[in-house]
């Protein structure tokens, strides 16, 4: 049985975990507390996380870096993106020479405008090819419920894609191969902007044509930015794309759809971070996700929007009511 070592204990990096498990891998969880180890090892269970999921046998847990990564083959790495560069340096040491590195992150960082790709690259000083991501419409809870699901698993190297398809094609998950990386970040970092402003509307009370129009926009505007970078403009129309970000702007499950009701409701970023301990990515890369549009020179209106309305310097209605002031334009440009 081959092993794979996942890094991030929280439950999308749970819930694939029990994808590789169920697709014949032996995986074992990098967990950052030991608690966390514990509860997967003894009760079968990551209760923080996925409280009431049963975890196959074949998953174990460990808080020891080392432990995670001996004879690991595939390496998942599912941190919080914005973390992905402090927390790296630890693992770079215990990698096995020929690992492939597979980002489940969505996120642009911060400062440097890179893409989670980028900074596994520049930390861990790996070749291109042995990096890949996994992007699509998965929701961890569905997942974890084995509800059926499709994603996208994307590499430059279509002989280390085609070996991860085939390592994470389980009964319940679909894995179709691509070697678009970029268009398969974009896609997945901009959607969760997008989820936010929706998040917005709803919880403003706006009903579907408001939150049509802007998944709709959201999609043209992730596209363009997308296209400018060099992506296939055909990667945004699948998985990693509009079943992405249809998934993530649609759900009760979502993270940054739940964070952007919060903030329609009236609740401040600082008391909606102080109410959970999942992640909002969206929350944090609106701002480079803003500033890597600006560099390229795309108009970027969600994003530049809902920028304003985290960092307190918009309110949620303000906000709406810009969108539906700014000059009139044909769709198509």
């Amino acid at each position: 049985m081959s092993k794979v070592a996942v890094l991030g204990a929280g439950s999308w990096g749970t819930a694939f975990a029990m994808v590789l498990a169920d697709a014949g891998n032996d995986v074992m969880i990098w967990a950052r507390r030991e608690e966390v180890a514990a509860s997967i090892n003894d009760r079968r269970e990551n209760v923080d996380y996925l409280p009431g999921i049963e975890l196959p046998r074949t998953i174990s847990g460990t808080a020891d870096p080392e432990q995670a990564l001996s004879g690991a083959d595939v390496v998942i790495l599912a941190v919080p993106s914005q973390s992905l560069r402090a927390n790296l340096p630890a693992f770079v040491p215990y990698l096995e020479p020929d690992s492939v590195l597979v980002s489940l992150m969505k996120g642009i960082e911060l400062g440097t405008l890179e893409r989670m790709s980028e900074v596994i690259q520049e930390v861990a000083d790996v070749d291109a090819g042995r990096i890949a991501v996994v992007s699509g419409p998965n929701l961890a809870k569905e997942i974890a419920r084995r509800e059926p699901a499709a994603s996208v698993v994307a590499c430059a190297d279509e002989d280390v894609v085609t070996m991860l398809q085939k390592r994470c094609h389980s009964p319940a998950f679909r894995p179709y191969t691509s070697v678009d990386v970029l268009g398969c970040e974009l896609g997945g970092a901009y959607k969760n902007v997008v989820a936010l402003c929706v998040g917005m509307a709803v919880g403003l009370g706006f009903g579907d044509n408001t939150t049509a129009s802007l998944i709709t926009r959201g999609l043209a505007e992730t596209a363009r930015l997308a296209m400018r970078l060099g992506a296939n403009p055909l990667t945004l129309m699948g998985l990693a794309g509009l079943g992405d970000l249809v998934a993530t702007c649609s759900s009760p499950l979502s993270r940054n759809r739940t964070f952007g009701e919060k903030l329609g409701l009236g609740m401040t970023v600082d008391e909606i971070y102080a109410s959970t301990r999942q992640v909002a990515e969206g929350a944090k890369s609106c701002s480079s996700i803003r500033a890597l549009a600006e560099k390229t020179g795309v108009e970027a209106p969600i994003a530049e929007h809902v920028d304003e309305v985290v960092a307190g310097r918009m309110t949620t209605s303000e906000m709406m009511e810009a969108f539906i002031s700014r000059d009139p334009k044909a769709e198509m440009y």
